[in-house]
């Protein structure tokens, strides 16, 4: 599969793009010895940024991209817990978010995720850190984790979809688009269906119980149309579409690191017992 099998024009509409985007600058910087900034180039003078969370150079490496009304910098504190986990986590932006520049679009943001896959492996060559890609996607961002997914099999050790949306009408709808009045139909979609149909890498998909904007059925739907073997599925009791996190604490990334383990080979730790005297 490449990009060019799927055409998000029509999806690229100003009332659409109104609903699906909320852009916001940052301009601090990275704090800490293990945590950088970075940019990528995407067009002609137009790059997005991303911050690394730098775990150990064998450690897995999570590409996440983030929820539309989000920026990279919002998941510090989450980052460092996936580097206490022993994961290196790289939040990255869509244009006109956090320092990036430019105008997101549909089309524009599925296209970076190509650009960002492969300039995220050559940097993890350049530094020798030879740990798995891992992508992950929360809310829109699962459009984007399926998308590499399902383009390069190859390249990709695992998925991970927090919150994603399968069919794209009822999500829009969601997000009060008139989809109706703007003629939109199924063919208008960013393929998140098809796409996990042809993803064949370990899958770890969590939902909210409560989530009122992406029911939780959308994530059985992922789940059973996934063509992974090894997939599994996980609803956070309480959670709606943002509290995840904080309903599941540490246990979270417990939960994480166990998938990307037996996707690394590490097999889990016995518990020992105490020889009866």
């Amino acid at each position: 599969m490449t990009s060019s099998e799927f055409d998000y024009s029509g999806l690229d509409r100003p009332e659409v793009l109104q609903a699906l985007f909320h852009p916001r600058s940052e301009t601090k910087t990275a704090v800490g010895p293990s945590i950088i900034d970075f940019e990528m180039p995407v067009e002609d003078s137009i790059s997005v940024g991303g911050r690394f969370h730098m775990a150990g150079q064998d450690d897995p490496n999570i590409l996440f991209f983030h929820g539309n009304d989000e920026i990279a910098s919002d998941y510090d504190t989450i980052g460092r817990m996936f580097v206490e986990a022993g994961l290196s986590f790289l939040a990255v932006d869509y244009r006109g978010y956090g320092k990036s520049g430019g105008t997101p679009t549909v089309t524009s943001m599925m296209q970076d995720a190509h650009l960002i896959l492969k300039e995220i492996k050559k940097r993890l060559k350049a530094e020798n850190r030879t740990g798995p890609v891992i992508v992950m996607g929360s809310s829109l961002g699962s459009a984007s984790a399926l998308e590499l997914s399902a383009t390069y099999p190859d390249d990709i050790a695992g998925i991970i979809i927090n919150s994603g949306f399968a069919a794209t009408l009822p999500f829009l709808v969601a997000l009060d688009v008139d989809v109706q009045g703007l003629g939109l139909t199924v063919s208008d979609d960013f393929g998140n269906i098809r796409k996990i149909s042809k993803s064949a890498r370990p899958t770890l998909i969590i939902h909210g119980q409560h989530d009122q904007l992406i029911p939780p059925e959308t994530g059985e739907i992922l789940q059973s149309e996934s063509a992974a073997r090894s997939k599994q599925f996980q609803i956070v009791p309480g959670a709606d579409h943002n509290t995840i996190f904080e309903h599941t604490g540490k246990m979270y990334f417990q939960v994480v690191k166990q998938f990307t383990d037996k996707i690394c080979g590490v097999l889990p730790r016995r518990k020992s017992r105490r020889k009866k005297k």
